[in-house]
């Protein structure tokens, strides 16, 4: 009985549709025109919210303490393997040359009078932006 009962419904489902093949056509191009409005709908309010959730945690980012009014300041680093670092952290006055490795970080000599060191980084990164650009062909006093 369980049997028959699928196979009669594909058995009436061709007189049906031999008694209306006019009224099946509209709804089906129909149908998937509202599909078709759904995802693109739903794939809006996806890429709305993705960029809802990026500008909020901007905005949550800025509101944390800025870095020039932090304690601890990064002073150098140094790799001595693939994964052990030398790290020299000033903490107020004092600096400290600190050893990172796996799961440890050890604190290796405390400073009695800060290392100077001298600020090139901001030189550093247009010099680094020309090479680039005259390396990739697209050399700006070319162009001119």
């Amino acid at each position: 009985m369980l049997l028959a009962l699928p196979l009669g419904v594909l058995a009436a489902e061709p007189v049906a549709s031999a008694a209306a093949p006019a009224a099946t056509a509209p709804m089906v191009s129909s149908g998937v025109a509202g599909q078709l409005t759904q995802l693109v709908l739903g794939l809006l309010v996806v890429l709305g919210l993705i960029f809802f959730l990026a500008w909020l945690l901007r905005r949550v980012q800025q509101a944390g303490p800025a870095g020039k009014g932090q304690v601890i300041e990064l002073i150098g680093s140094r790799a001595l393997g693939p994964r052990d670092r030398l790290m020299l952290v000033q903490v107020g006055n004092e600096q400290i040359l600190l050893g990172l490795s796996p799961g440890t970080i050890t604190a290796l000599h405390v400073l009695k009078e800060p290392v100077q060191v001298p600020s090139t980084t901001e030189k550093a990164t247009p010099e680094f932006a020309q090479h680039l650009l005259k390396i990739l062909g697209k050399d700006q006093k070319d162009k001119k």
